[in-house]
């Protein structure tokens, strides 16, 4: 088995995704990472590809043709993770809105204090966000309790993408049946793990919005997100 890695989901990242590789591999705590880019049109991959000549152990790419969303780039790379063996398998974004330093946190929650999952949270300990719109702050926030209130999940950043999962929780969900891309991606992992019992803790970050590139969030994805939960969690009281 190998310990760590981090996936890294790109479409047009060619400004963030080396300063965010080399900030990973900085850490104390040794981590692999993996980049699953969705064929950006700005050769996001091609910079990936160049820097792995510098990091060839530990630097690697999945290159898909199409994008298709980010949750079917996280299963694809958890699918990838499982396949080479990784223990410790984490979501973080490319643009540094989750900070890699503190990545080793996650990791401690898992590895050393007992979690099987370790979720990045930006509402354990009030609300931690830098830079976000007030208008989007009160939409992530009340997203997040409406969830919660929905789900019945103890959990404060329901649709948190900094996280920290153990090998054995993505070998007992059934990547295959996960239905969301898109930002609901997050809160149907959440709620899979929740319902196989595993044990979820918060470790407070404080999230900084991107100062490069572009913001993938969409109606459409709001949309997923409000109207998918109620359906979500319909079929798991029913059995379907």
């Amino acid at each position: 088995m190998k310990d760590a890695i981090v996936i890294i989901p790109t479409y047009n990242e060619i400004e963030n995704i080396e300063a965010i590789i080399i900030a990973v591999f900085a850490q104390d705590k040794a981590f692999d990472v993996l980049v699953v880019d969705d064929n950006s049109p700005d050769l996001t991959a091609e910079k990936v590809k160049f820097l792995q000549e510098e990091f060839p152990d530990r630097l690697f790419l999945l290159q898909r043709k199409n994008k298709t969303g980010l949750g079917t780039a996280y299963i694809d790379g958890f699918k990838w993770c499982l396949e080479n063996k990784y223990d410790y398998i984490f979501e973080m974004d490319a643009d540094f809105s989750h900070d890699p330093a503190d990545l080793g946190r996650l990791y401690n929650a898992c590895a050393k204090d007992g979690a099987d999952v370790a979720i990045g949270s930006r509402y354990i300990t009030g609300v931690n966000v830098v830079n976000w719109p007030m208008n989007r702050i009160l939409l992530s926030y009340f997203a997040s309790k409406y969830v919660r209130f929905i789900t019945r999940m103890k959990i404060q950043d329901t649709t948190a993408g900094f996280v920290c999962y153990k090998r054995k929780v993505l070998e007992t969900i059934d990547l295959d049946a996960i239905k969301f891309v898109g930002y609901a991606f997050q809160i149907e992992m959440k709620f899979k793990a929740h319902l196989k019992g595993f044990k979820i803790v918060e470790v407070p970050v404080i999230f900084t919005d991107r100062a490069k590139g572009k913001s993938k969030m969409s109606g459409g994805i709001i949309s997923e997100a409000v109207f998918g939960v109620i359906n979500m969690k319909f079929k798991s009281l029913f059995g379907k």
